[in-house]
């Protein structure tokens, strides 16, 4: 383990380099993507869908598809951390969407939707749909869609990892430990 620089070190050496944080390259992309967001729920406000943010979408869906499930499970589901989903189910219970109901066996909870949520789905289904359509238009527009980005990312760091690439430009920065 390499040993922090004693803090005159590090306050002579943070006044000779600028803050890294100013530089993002990937920074822009999440702006947009927040923007995008923002625009899914000012339409939800606009058509009277209250208390719904975007990524209430995908798990209100998909336990109106498949019926209740644990939080693990509609974690494993869509993709994402047992922590990010308890917190987004937090959050839907909170707004009335969902609620607990007693699992399979005495240790396990389920989540299942509500009435209100039953009220909404419909429409969360269609807006969707119609995301996915206004995405799809949009990648027609540009000369290299993001889902190809994605896949040739993807390729890329099949071929080498995230985490070796770091590796390396940290070796750069601090030395090999």
């Amino acid at each position: 383990m390499v040993s922090p620089p004693p803090a005159g070190d590090r306050a002579r050496k943070s006044a000779q380099r600028p803050d890294p944080t100013e530089v993002s390259h990937w920074r822009p992309l999440h702006l947009l993507l927040a923007a995008m967001d923002d625009e899914i729920a000012a339409l939800y406000a606009e058509r009277g869908v209250t208390g719904i943010r975007p990524r209430f979408t995908r798990p209100l869906i998909r336990l109106g598809r498949e019926g209740p499930m644990t939080i693990r499970a509609l974690s494993e589901a869509l993709g994402v951390s047992h922590s990010a989903m308890s917190q987004t189910v937090s959050a839907l219970r909170r707004e009335g969407f969902v609620r607990s109901t007693p699992g399979a066996d005495a240790r396990t909870r389920e989540v299942a939707v509500t009435s209100r949520a039953r009220e909404v789905l419909p429409f969360l289904e269609a807006e969707w749909r119609a995301t996915e359509r206004a995405v799809a238009d949009l990648e027609g527009e540009i000369p290299y869609p993001l889902s190809q980005v994605v896949r040739d990312l993807q390729a890329a760091l099949d071929q080498r990892s995230f985490g070796d690439r770091i590796a390396a430009h940290l070796d750069d920065e601090v030395g090999t430990p």
